[in-house]
């Protein structure tokens, strides 16, 4: 597996496993249990595959951006803790777009926030390879490497942890199913860095 469209399509495979995951995992969670809490919010940066996939879940809310801004989605997932505190707020980020606002993990633990956050880590300024792509420009190795987040990679269970927010990391569809119940049954604020 050595082009990038070969690499490009393992991720998309397992970013659709993961959506997948997500949407059997909050269809069942044991937190949606009519005894527990009757309404989350789910909050979107990352991960445009999700909506669909939570289909059958207990009701719920998608607050998303419409395009133009990278790093909106950890301070809007504290904003919507904070907002409605009875209720998980799961974040699913993108592991560039997370680094332009990281600090908000210290804020979800500073306030014992309700929050799992999932990145979707792809060592990659992902939005921003599509934009330069679509610029139809030549772009050589240091623009591309410009875009790059590995070298060295970003230790997102670290990051967390030192911020005050339990953390986890997954690489197997297992480890991220296991990681995702703990997220929902537990109260956060919790991460989990979902390697792609």
């Amino acid at each position: 597996m050595n082009s990038t469209r070969e690499q490009a399509l393992v991720g998309i495979f397992v970013l659709v496993a993961a959506a997948l995951l997500i949407g059997t995992l909050l269809a069942v969670s044991g937190a949606f249990s009519s005894g527990g809490v009757p309404h989350h919010t789910y909050f979107k940066s990352a991960g445009g595959l999700v909506p669909a996939a939570t289909a059958g879940a207990p009701p719920h809310d998608w607050l998303k951006i419409t395009g133009g801004a990278i790093g909106w989605g950890l301070p809007a997932a504290v904003g919507a803790a904070v907002a409605v505190p009875d209720r998980k707020v799961v974040a699913l980020q993108a592991d560039g777009s997370a680094m332009y606002t990281i600090q908000s993990l210290w804020t979800a633990a500073r306030e014992r926030l309700d929050i799992t956050v999932v990145i979707f880590n792809n060592r990659s300024y992902g939005i921003l390879r599509g934009e330069l792509a679509r610029l139809g420009v030549p772009s050589g190795q240091q623009a591309h490497d410009m875009l790059d987040l590995s070298r060295p990679d970003i230790n997102f269970v670290s990051l967390a942890e030192g911020l005050g927010v339990q953390a986890e990391r997954a690489t197997t569809a297992e480890q991220f199913i296991g990681a995702l119940r703990r997220g929902l049954d537990d109260p956060g604020p919790r991460l989990i860095d979902a390697v792609l």
